[in-house]
């Protein structure tokens, strides 16, 4: 924590952890895998080794799979089983979002994941999900009634800046209720103006730089979180 702000750190990678890992201002890892796909499930095997390599909150995605929100229940069974098992061996939280065919909140296994994870006595979050729901006012008060800790969100738009004053008046309307975390986009270029206008004291980002093995990929930057701890 900075200056009374969180940052969270978007990791895709055993290396993203160890990286994030090595900031004091860097409050908790989002684990992921596949973070090219938007993020999805990472291996337990993974997760094993993250928990041991860092002492920073940890929160687990659980999503099965790319693109959209609306699963099967075969889908929802595994990730409940993941959930319960990254919850049994150390994780902080979980993260998720499911959403019925209409594209609102699927309240019902909303509800049952953050009464998983607070009977572990950890936080329920759920993701950007959030930003596809048509009613973003009406889904915040879905996820204050399941139960839900945390709601990452551009505030319904492509990036933060664009969603600015959505994000701004879901903390001055459910902030009490509902931790807001804005994401998608952050950059030292615009996390302090970001804070200044929408009224959060937290910051979710990937800080991430692309590097190349035969091929492109998304890795963590201890510079760009350090020139965005600078900003703050």
């Amino acid at each position: 924590m900075k200056n009374g702000i969180r940052i969270e750190i978007c990791a895709g990678s055993i290396e993203d952890v160890i990286t994030a890992s090595r900031y004091d201002a860097v409050d908790r890892i989002e684990f992921n895998s596949a973070l090219e796909l938007g993020g999805l499930t990472p291996g337990f095997a993974s997760f094993l080794e993250a928990r041991r390599i860092t002492d920073k909150k940890l929160i687990c995605m659980c999503r099965p799979r790319p693109a959209g929100f609306r699963y099967s229940p075969k889908e929802i069974s595994v990730l409940c089983e993941e959930a319960e098992l990254f919850l049994k061996h150390g994780a902080d939280g979980i993260v998720f979002g499911i959403l019925m065919d209409d594209c609102t909140i699927d309240a019902k296994t909303t509800e049952m994941l953050a009464s998983l994870a607070h009977r572990y006595g950890k936080e329920a979050v759920f993701h950007k999900a959030f930003d596809e729901t048509p009613d973003r006012l009406a889904a915040a008060r879905t996820l204050i009634a399941c139960g839900i800790d945390r709601v990452l969100t551009s505030g319904g738009s492509p990036d933060v800046i664009s969603g600015m004053e959505e994000i701004a008046l879901l903390q001055k309307t459910y902030g009490e209720q509902l931790q807001i975390l804005p994401g998608g986009g952050v950059s030292e270029d615009n996390a302090r103006l970001l804070l200044q206008k929408t009224g959060c004291t937290q910051l979710h980002m990937s800080a991430k730089i692309s590097r190349n093995d035969s091929g492109a990929y998304y890795a963590v930057s201890g510079s760009r979180i350090e020139a965005v701890c600078s900003t703050l």
